[in-house]
């Protein structure tokens, strides 16, 4: 644990995940958007983080009511191990039993009151239930019981260390509840780790939480889950079927599931950026009364200066832009082999990949591989981080080939600017490009949507709005134009401050936007 900014007491407690201040990207934007926008309240923020070898310094400037900032590493060891024998607690053990139960049932249903057990050891003052847990002959028992009776896969030593890796942050999170300072207001920004320790504040402190999901956290765990290398699956080609989800995988999505139900039943607002996901999260077991839509809105002021300064002449270079991280659930492989496409027709396009890469290296080279293997040389260019505000005046479409996404932000940037969308078919990407009410329908496609992971159908797309200027100026209108009526901050800063108003139990001022609009 570091502390970085010290108060003895703050308005707001932001719980954040992996993101703001040390990763730059959507949701860190938004955070970044959000303290800015709300100077009349002081916020903590908490930055939850794997190891801290992965962070560098602060990607942001922070605002001054930013008063307190704290990190904490759910990988990091936080003192000498208790490694003397240990006969065990039973109620310990019963609790974590009940756990594990719940987690193979895979119901939505009486997670609350297991979670609300487990919350109680976790929060025991003393950490008992850490050591128990950790070093208790009762344990060590369960743990070669569970592997004996469940585990499919033969390592017992990948077994042990998955068991444990799974539980140890818990009790980190738990440290972070007791000795936090006092706030009047608990703002998680993802379920996860950062929910979960939203559930411990919010039954410790018994202080309002308000959870903002962008994405689908245990949604896009699954993703990552499906994709990652660490995940052991020793099993040989006799002892499994190609269509059988590991065991390890299949324990770490439930893991995932259970820590999004505690945060959900322990939330008293869970805001979605659009429909569909706010039914998701009622599917995941969020009550559907506690749940709303807020869209994400960006700074106009900020962007629209951009539009007049443009080349947007047909003669003007044909540059296309993906701007995010290089991580494979933004699978930016498609993107580029979707550039062979747009450049054999197009020689002088060029394909700009505007993110950080070093959040994957490993996957960052296989992309400048693939750039290599396709002739693309010339033709993709990575630029890492880059302000928007540089790059747009020159870019002509911005892309995205995202398998996974929520509300963009860099779309509506994009749009701001003049700049139309070429996106797969994830998230609101549709209801981005083509519109959700029957008046923002009217306004026409700000682009196109194509199938996930199908460079064809994305290289064709942007062919189609590059080689017909025409059809490219109809989509950039409808693209201002619909973030200019929808998409605003001050749309989306005048709900929050309705939400915020309620929670902390002050007077709300008058809310005279268009609810139809927020669906």
């Amino acid at each position: 644990m570091a502390i970085i900014r010290k108060a003895d007491s703050a308005d707001i407690a932001l719980l954040l995940e992996g993101t703001y201040p040390y990763i730059s990207g959507g949701v860190s934007s938004w955070v970044h958007q959000m303290v800015t926008a709300f100077p009349e309240y002081r916020y903590a923020i908490v930055f939850i983080g794997s190891n801290p070898d992965e962070y560098g310094q602060p990607r942001y400037q922070m605002p001054d009511n930013v008063v307190h900032l704290e990190t904490h590493f759910l990988h990091e060891k936080h003192g000498e191990s208790e490694t003397k024998p240990r006969k065990g607690d039973p109620q310990t053990m019963q609790t974590v039993r009940e756990l594990h139960d719940w987690f193979r049932s895979g119901s939505t249903e009486g997670g609350d009151a297991v979670f609300k057990a487990l919350a109680s050891m976790l929060l025991d003052s003393k950490d008992v239930g850490e050591a128990e847990f950790l070093y208790a002959k009762t344990s060590w028992e369960y743990i070669c019981q569970q592997y004996r009776e469940r585990c499919t896969d033969p390592s017992f030593v990948d077994y042990f260390w998955t068991v444990r890796s799974m539980h140890e942050p818990l009790w980190t999170l738990a440290r972070v509840t007791q000795n936090l300072i006092p706030v009047r207001l608990f703002h998680t920004v993802s379920t996860g780790y950062a929910g979960y320790l939203g559930a411990l504040l919010k039954n410790k402190r018994l202080k309002p939480l308000l959870t903002s999901e962008h994405g689908i956290y245990t949604k896009e765990r699954k993703i990552d889950l499906f994709q990652s290398n660490w995940v052991r699956d020793n099993r040989d080609a006799f002892q499994k079927h190609a269509s059988e989800l590991s065991y390890f995988r299949s324990l770490w999505i439930r893991f995932f599931q259970g820590l999004g139900l505690a945060c959900y039943d322990a939330s008293d607002k869970i805001v979605a950026l659009y429909e569909n996901n706010r039914l998701r999260q009622v599917e995941d077991g969020a009550p559907a009364e506690r749940t709303l839509n807020i869209p994400n809105g960006i700074k106009l002021t900020r962007f629209a200066p951009i539009r007049p300064n443009r080349d947007d002449s047909p003669k003007s270079p044909p540059i296309l832009c993906l701007l995010g991280r290089v991580v494979p659930i933004k699978d930016i492989k498609t993107f580029i082999r979707g550039m062979r496409t747009v450049a054999n027709e197009l020689p002088n396009a060029e394909g700009w990949i505007v993110g950080p890469d070093n959040e994957d290296p490993a996957y960052a080279q296989e992309c400048r591989d693939l750039v290599e293997s396709l002739g693309l040389s010339n033709n993709v260019k990575f630029l890492g981080f880059q302000k928007p505000e540089d790059i747009f005046p020159k870019v002509k479409l911005l892309i995205l080939s995202s398998i996974s996404e929520a509300l963009p932000l860099s779309l509506l940037e994009g749009y701001a600017a003049g700049i139309p969308a070429v996106t797969t078919d994830v998230g609101s990407c549709s209801q981005l490009i083509y519109g959700l009410t029957d008046e923002d329908k009217a306004l026409g496609p700000s682009g196109e949507v194509v199938p996930i992971a199908n460079p064809e159908a994305l290289g064709r797309a942007c062919l189609r709005l590059l080689s017909h200027f025409d059809v490219w100026q109809a989509c950039q209108a409808a693209a201002v134009a619909r973030v200019e009526r929808f998409y605003t901050d001050d749309l989306m800063f005048g709900r929050y401050r309705t939400l915020y108003q309620e929670l902390l139990g002050e007077t709300a001022t008058p809310d005279t936007t268009d609810t139809e609009t927020v669906a």
